[in-house]
């Protein structure tokens, strides 16, 4: 594990904290920093922190109070509340 993936880590903790605290734009703000710590090392996302982010606005993506979860046949789809985009994942 190097140095960019540590700072992706640390920021994606800090982005649910901010959302926990209701600090969006905040959690905005790191949410895009590990974006790009993550183009400009050439490192990939974790699945978890794409998964758990907005793809358009940025926003981290917590079940409730930002994002909602549904459950479909073999997928998950998670709307934003934020901008109203749609992500769909499979699931087994």
């Amino acid at each position: 594990m190097g140095i960019p993936s540590e700072r992706i880590e640390r920021l994606s903790t800090l982005a649910r904290e901010a959302v926990v605290d209701g600090e969006y734009d905040r959690s905005r703000e790191y949410v895009a920093l590990a974006r790009r710590i993550a183009e400009r090392n050439r490192c990939g996302l974790p699945a978890e922190f794409s998964r758990r982010t907005c793809d358009d606005c940025d926003v981290y993506l917590r079940p409730g109070k930002t994002g909602r979860v549904r459950l479909r046949p073999g997928r998950v789809v998670v709307r934003c509340r934020e901008c109203g985009s749609t992500a769909r994942y499979p699931f087994d």
